[in-house]
């Protein structure tokens, strides 16, 4: 994509309404702009980032043998009356009345939505268990909306929900979203701590916040130092396997994790140099609520014994678009984002220093086509202008590599590139540069 052409919008000057880092550089990297309050607009660039982190969560669901689907955002008050929460949830949700003065509601989770699936679609044992998700957009009237897409009104979020036999398939399935968590998050360039939490509205007796780690994060975590070093990325995990499941999740629970009046003087102190206390960020939040649901709504399957058995489920969330201001949290610098590669716009931006010299956008032209051919995703910034402006612009937008083509080192034969993360600049040749960002 050439800059020339691109919509995206920068600002200069931090927004005065945005309070945190992540707000303020989406708002001055032309990621969004506001629509009312706690609503925004996914302009291209911050779009892409979103739709980087949606595909990353989808194939670790898919990955964990969960089954994608696509319930609808406004759902029936008849459905949560069945559950009892109509009432209970409060004035989150967002109540309306259809033409035929039926109530409605913009869904905030989705709970009642699945189990009526369920109920009415699946008889037997012998169809279970079920894991099911969506990726989908939800709505609920925060008081004080604030922070930028951290803590707005309407966010995309991944909910998947289990169905077992008994409760321990349901620990089962509870297990096997743990791990697929901390696999996804790890994917993200995030480090994430997983913390026993309250049920909430929600229900049930289980339940885990997964927290990045961010020093401008929201929450104190005191947590043992073995997360910081754990890393799932590369770990062969066997979905199928139960015991390599309970093993894994049995390893990180048991080293201590809480955040601020959970915290525990005692246990933090019996960890002595272990211990590590950081700031945090919820990103996602997994339940096992056992009969709740499908006990009110009358989910049952025959059973072996061909007994009517009520169904075990969880449910598993992910803040797909908090995500994206989660990584900037937890991935900046005084210049700008610092974007991780698999969840990037673009892998690199080429600058042109010098748009009127025949010579120099020749190069680019040429390089840009190759790296484009290649599957390399590349925003060229072909404008003419100051060179300090191309290199704010692309530090602000946070690019992991930056390849910068000049007159002067075209006569010697070389191009200048950067890292951003690290900020390591080397002199390579054209072909060489190619290599390395093609390879």
């Amino acid at each position: 994509m050439r800059l020339s052409q691109y919509f995206i919008p920068t600002l200069k000057e931090n927004p005065t309404e945005a309070q945190i880092v992540s707000h303020r550089l989406m708002l001055r990297a032309g990621m969004i702009r506001q629509a009312s309050a706690g609503i925004y607009s996914w302009l291209p660039l911050g779009y892409r980032v979103l739709k980087k982190i949606e595909q990353v969560v989808r194939e670790e669901q898919d990955r964990a043998g969960c089954q994608e689907m696509l319930m609808p955002t406004i759902q029936s008050a008849d459905l949560w009356r069945e559950s009892g929460r109509y009432d209970d949830y409060g004035p989150e949700m967002l109540r309306i009345r259809d033409r035929h003065d039926r109530d409605m509601l913009f869904g905030p989770t989705n709970e009642e939505q699945i189990t009526q699936i369920v109920r009415d679609n699946i008889k037997s044992y012998k169809d279970m268990p079920k894991l099911l998700y969506h990726i989908q957009w939800k709505f609920r009237d925060e008081v004080r909306p604030r922070f930028g897409v951290m803590r707005g009104r309407e966010f995309l979020m991944k909910d998947a929900y289990s169905f077992d036999l008994d409760s321990a398939g349901a620990r089962r399935s509870y297990n096997r979203f743990f791990v697929c968590y901390m696999r996804t998050f790890e994917r993200l360039g995030l480090k994430a701590v997983p913390v026993r939490a309250d049920t909430g509205p929600i229900g049930g007796n289980l339940s885990h916040e997964f927290l990045i780690l961010a020093d401008t994060g929201e929450s104190e975590i005191g947590c043992h130092a073995d997360f910081i070093d754990m890393d799932l990325r590369g770990a062969d995990l066997d979905y199928d396997n139960e015991d390599d499941m309970q093993r894994t999740v049995d390893h990180v629970t048991s080293l201590y994790a809480a955040v601020d009046e959970q915290r525990d003087e005692e246990t933090e102190k019996s960890l002595g140099d272990k211990l590590k206390v950081q700031r945090g960020i919820e990103v996602g939040h997994i339940f096992s609520f056992g009969t709740k649901y499908t006990a009110a709504m009358g989910a049952v399957v025959n059973g072996p014994d061909g007994e009517s058995t009520e169904l075990e489920c969880g449910s598993y969330g992910i803040g797909v678009s908090r995500l994206v201001a989660g990584i900037i949290e937890a991935s900046h610098d005084e210049n700008g984002i610092i974007w991780p590669e698999s969840v990037a716009p673009f892998k690199v931006g080429l600058i042109n220093l010098k748009a009127n010299d025949e010579d120099c956008t020749s190069a680019c032209d040429d390089l840009y086509k190759r790296l484009t051919k290649a599957g390399v995703e590349v925003l060229y910034d072909d404008r003419e202008g100051r060179a300090g402006v191309k290199f704010a612009d692309m530090d602000l937008i946070g690019l992991p590599w930056q390849l910068i083509i000049g007159p002067r080192g075209l006569k010697s034969g070389v191009v200048e590139l950067k890292n951003r993360q690290s900020s390591e600049r080397q002199e390579i040749s054209i072909d060489e540069a190619f290599a390395q960002l093609a390879g």
